[in-house]
């Protein structure tokens, strides 16, 4: 079984996608601290006179808190503010409607009020309308014993061995947080995924690599998307 092990981004970029799609089974990793300056409660997409604007959904509690304890203040203003924000991709983006009823979905079924659960459905939502198969699990509910955890890098190899794995993939970015001599020792294979950029027309606006899938599926066919993600899965030691 391939691994993939995350934490629960909001509406992340294609290449998130891409990583999915190489693995058999996907954790949800929830069991450290919210970091505020992550990618788990905002995303960018275009702004419609300059650049780029940050897409976001406020969260309450306290800044050392755990992922699987992160709450929403208020979905439904959340979801009524994105709403707005995407507003001026209509009649630009010939996809319009497609990406806001996939916004209004994810946040449909979500159930509570924990960003964690959320972002699972921007991912479901995603991976169903482009044909990807999301096997996923939340890392806290897993109940395994990671009490040997020593340094960042351990967490995904943990949860790996614990279940079986054969090989964990990682984007290219945590590199340098992995020791291979401690994945050789226990035979399970390391690999790295390196997404290469998607470069799409965008109408009026100036192309801006690497926002949100939302942006992606505004300009392009979900036979299109689909196709790069699967052609272009670029895994390495």
């Amino acid at each position: 079984m391939i691994l993939g092990v995350m934490q629960p981004y909001f509406f992340p970029y294609l290449g998130h996608f891409q990583l999915i799609m190489a693995t058999d089974r996907w954790v949800v990793f929830d069991l450290v601290r919210y970091n505020r300056k992550s990618w788990m409660n905002r995303n960018r997409i275009l702004h419609p006179t300059d650049g780029w604007q940050y897409v976001s959904v406020p969260v309450s509690g306290p800044q050392d808190q755990l992922v699987s304890a992160v709450t929403m203040v208020d979905p439904d203003a959340a979801l009524r503010r994105i709403q707005g924000q995407l507003e001026h991709y209509r009649g630009k983006a010939p996809y319009f409607h497609v990406v806001r009823d996939l916004v209004d979905a994810a946040f449909a079924r979500t159930k509570g009020g924990k960003l964690r659960d959320l972002n699972i459905q921007t991912l479901s939502v995603v991976c169903e309308f482009l044909n990807i198969r999301f096997d996923w699990c939340i890392g806290s509910e897993l109940d395994l014993d990671l009490s040997g955890v020593q340094h960042a890098g351990q967490w995904a190899l943990e949860i790996a061995d614990a279940l079986n794995c054969v090989r964990y993939i990682n984007p290219p970015g945590g590199r340098d947080i992995f020791r291979v001599d401690e994945w050789t020792a226990k035979g399970i294979e390391l690999r790295f995924i390196n997404p290469p950029v998607f470069q799409y027309p965008t109408g009026p606006y100036e192309y801006i690599e690497n926002l949100s899938i939302l942006d992606v599926l505004m300009w392009n066919k979900r036979e299109s998307v689909r196709e790069f993600i699967a052609g272009n899965i670029h895994v390495t030691e």
